[in-house]
């Protein structure tokens, strides 16, 4: 599972009602959920933050919470 899906979870959302606010068909939304080689587009963050009523920023940082910098030797 992905980050999208853990928040899924966490927040109990119904990917049906995301998929028909946002347009994103179903079949998008739980490839984003489970398969960790999908990526996110930007357009896409912001519709399902919408869709879900929170800023942009905050779905953002809750998807790329474990990217980090290349720290130098």
């Amino acid at each position: 599972m992905t980050e999208l899906g853990e928040f899924f979870n966490k927040k109990s959302v119904n990917k049906a009602e995301i998929s028909r606010r946002t347009r994103i068909n179903t079949s998008r939304l739980s490839e984003l959920s489970l398969n960790r080689k999908a990526r996110l587009t930007a357009e896409e963050v912001v519709l399902i933050a919408k869709a879900m009523d929170i800023e942009p920023a905050i779905l953002l940082m809750e998807v790329c919470k474990n990217v980090e910098l290349v720290t130098e030797k």
